[in-house]
């Protein structure tokens, strides 16, 4: 179950050493930076993780779960520990405040959005989300698109297209049925033409029967064997008893022959 927002979750342990626990964070930091203790990190990990678990409440009420999103915001609390320098003198907290809304937002546009949208406009979505729960709590009613933008003070266009990138991040499966009164629940996938590959051959084709006619027995033969009944030149040799180097010239000199005959033939706009 996802934690309450007054609760600080705790699903970080640092195991039982006393000393780490009564630590100062100082003195931590000063023994991470010179050891790189995992103990000293789970530490550090336990004691931020409340902070952690404060920036990931911007982003409750969003599809994923908040136990999700604190996972994502544990890993990106973990990179800025493993990366904070105490010498320069900047607090922890300003520091690995934005790797962790960086993961989380991250988190948000690689694995949670299927359609990707650029990252300003997956920006402005966040603070719609935040704006429409703000004015739902204080108007006790779902506010409009012309509230919503004027609490951001952006135009009504910019609104509206992140609501209906929001609408949109996922595209609709084609196993749902085509239509609301469909009776026979029929899959939006049945409806959607393929491309079918006997176009191509029907030029080809067409131009290969007028060719034929012009063919001796023989010739017309080795072809039906080689390309209709898929037999190999040696094997159509023993058919007609014939040696294999007659079979492929034979093959050739035919193929030659249909080849410049399709060529010479006039476009249709020749024998208009």
């Amino acid at each position: 179950m996802a934690a309450e927002p007054h609760q600080q979750p705790q699903t970080w342990s640092s195991g039982s050493d006393p000393e780490l626990r009564l630590a100062s964070e100082e003195r931590l930091w000063a023994r991470f930076s010179s050891r790189h203790e995992p103990a000293v990190r789970d530490e550090l990990v336990r004691r931020h993780l409340p902070f952690a678990g404060k920036l990931t409440q911007r982003y409750r009420g969003a599809s994923e779960s908040f136990d999700d999103l604190l996972q994502v915001a544990s890993l990106g609390l973990v990179n800025a520990i493993d990366r904070f320098d105490p010498s320069r003198g900047v607090p922890f907290t300003a520091f690995a405040s934005p790797t962790i809304l960086g993961e989380l937002k991250r988190h948000f546009r690689d694995r949670v959005w299927t359609v990707r949208v650029p990252r300003s406009l997956h920006d402005r979505l966040a603070e719609v989300d935040k704006a429409v729960a703000a004015l739902t709590r204080d108007l006790q009613r779902s506010p409009s698109v012309a509230e919503i933008a004027a609490r951001l003070q952006i135009d009504e266009s910019e609104v509206l297209e992140a609501l209906e990138a929001n609408h949109n991040r996922r595209p609709l499966s084609l196993d749902r049925p085509a239509g609301p009164e469909d009776p026979e629940e029929t899959s939006a996938a049945e409806w959607i033409g393929e491309e079918d590959e006997g176009y191509e051959l029907v030029e080809g084709k067409a131009a290969l029967e007028a060719a034929l006619p012009g063919l001796d027995e023989r010739e017309r033969t080795v072809l039906r064997l080689r390309f209709v009944e898929d037999m190999t030149q040696s094997q159509i040799a023993e058919r007609i008893g014939f040696s294999q180097m007659h079979v492929s010239r034979i093959l050739r000199d035919t193929l030659r022959r249909i080849r410049e005959e399709i060529e010479e033939e006039p476009g249709p706009e020749a024998s208009g």
